[in-house]
């Protein structure tokens, strides 16, 4: 073979290759950091989550004010959930604020574009702040129709030259508010897959929460503080924000993460809860890949006598890699005494954390370093005994349909699940 010296051409075809590679790296690492510092240093156990420090820290040092007087329904599968979210909608006199990652053109997406456009035509203001990613499955002519009955109705960050630093944060929320009265949040998407009843594998198992009270403020505070960001419109005024009286006896807060600001906060909410569990924690995973720090404070807390059960997808899970990277790190966890089990009938999407039958915090994050670092998050946490032990018995019922994996069983798996988690973990960070 003979060598020949490079063209003009082919220089500067390799130049801009260059260009390229190094653009497309550049911008992984930045869509896969958030710019803040990260919590790396381990968190002291001060007090029990019975302690009335435990509240004052997570509604001083972390989140927003704590308030009293608040209702919290919870809602099972979309048997029950959509017919109470439409409810409300069509029962809308002044506002209504919808903010959501998946949103399809389904029958029942077209159900709720039907009832967001008749109050749109009725007067009402309705503003929809849907993910571009999550609502790839949404026909421009359903949209078009909404705006044409005068839905407003936004991307959440669309793909655009300049916000491709940007494209790998995606709103993640669940946010429904109504006349500023009456809020909704929990792990739905508005798709075909959560209607029904979780009678097969075609309908999922999942949660979602009515509120009412002084909470409701905060819940439409970060739904507008989104919409403000997409837009440069701020909604403000008595009609978005009324005056709210108590209705109920639960204390309540929405604490909400975005790598724009504070993308660390939701991971410290759920690391001082843990660390606080004196008794048990229940959690109810859809994808629970969690970082080491929170694998240490989950090991930590039952060592010292606290009974860890969780909850995850099984066989019927949309996103086998995330299954696979999740099942290789069970290891120290059912080692220490973890009760894992994986439910059987349908994909399980609820997103639940209940510690010693007190906190209930419910929304939209997953375990994983996508909802504490990439997503924009929002939750409810609910400070109620009763609402809790509530919870704990849907968490009970939730675990008669699973099947509980043993040390030995992990321990035992086929050398195939075994390779392919390893290399899924390798991808742990990005899924």
């Amino acid at each position: 073979m003979i060598w020949r010296p490079q063209t003009t051409r082919s220089k500067v075809m390799v130049a801009l290759a260059s260009i390229v590679a190094t653009l497309i790296v550049t911008l992984l690492v930045i869509n896969f950091s958030t710019g803040e510092k990260q919590i790396t240093q381990e968190i002291p156990r001060l007090y029990s989550a019975a302690d009335p420090q435990f509240q004052r820290s997570m509604g001083i040092m972390l989140g927003p004010q704590i308030v009293e007087g608040n209702k919290v329904e919870a809602l099972l599968n979309g048997d029950q959930i959509f017919p109470a979210m439409l409810k409300a909608i069509r029962g809308a006199k002044e506002t209504i604020n919808f903010e959501t990652y998946i949103y399809w053109s389904e029958e029942i997406g077209l159900e709720f574009a039907e009832a967001l456009s008749e109050r749109a035509r009725a007067g009402v203001k309705v503003h929809l702040l849907i993910d571009w990613v999550g609502s790839a499955k949404m026909d421009d002519k359903d949209l078009d129709q909404m705006r044409k009955a005068g839905v407003e109705v936004r991307y959440y960050h669309p793909l655009r030259w300049y916000n491709l630093a940007r494209i790998n944060n995606r709103t993640h929320r669940k946010l429904l508010v109504v006349d500023g009265r009456v809020g909704f949040t929990g792990g739905v998407g508005i798709a075909g897959q959560w209607t029904g009843n979780a009678q097969d594998p075609d309908h999922w198992r999942d949660s979602h929460f009515r509120a009412e009270g002084p909470v409701v403020a905060q819940m439409q505070a970060v739904l507008i503080d989104n919409w403000t960001k997409t837009t440069g419109k701020v909604l403000h005024g008595a009609t978005y924000f009324p005056p709210l009286s108590k209705v109920g006896n639960s204390r309540a807060q929405v604490f909400s993460s975005s790598p724009s600001g504070g993308s660390e906060s939701m991971h410290l909410m759920y690391l001082m809860a843990i660390t606080a569990a004196e008794h048990d924690i229940q959690i109810s995973a859809s994808y629970f890949v969690p970082d080491e720090m929170t694998r240490n404070a989950l090991i930590d807390a039952m060592k010292r006598g606290v009974r860890l059960q969780i909850i995850l997808p099984g066989k019927n899970m949309d996103a086998e890699a995330v299954r696979s990277s999740s099942r290789g790190m069970w290891g120290d966890l059912l080692k220490a005494g973890a009760e894992i089990s994986e439910y059987q009938p349908t994909m399980y999407h609820c997103k639940v954390m209940i510690v010693d039958k007190l906190l209930v915090s419910v929304g939209s994050t997953n375990f994983d370093d996508r909802s504490f670092q990439l997503n924009d998050e929002s939750n409810l946490n609910i400070y109620d005994a009763d609402f809790a032990q509530a919870q704990v018995t849907t968490f009970e019922r939730d675990l008669k349909s699973a099947k509980r994996i043993t040390y030995e069983q992990w321990l035992n798996r086929p050398l195939k699940e075994k390779a392919w988690e390893k290399v899924a973990s390798w991808l742990g960070p990005l899924l």
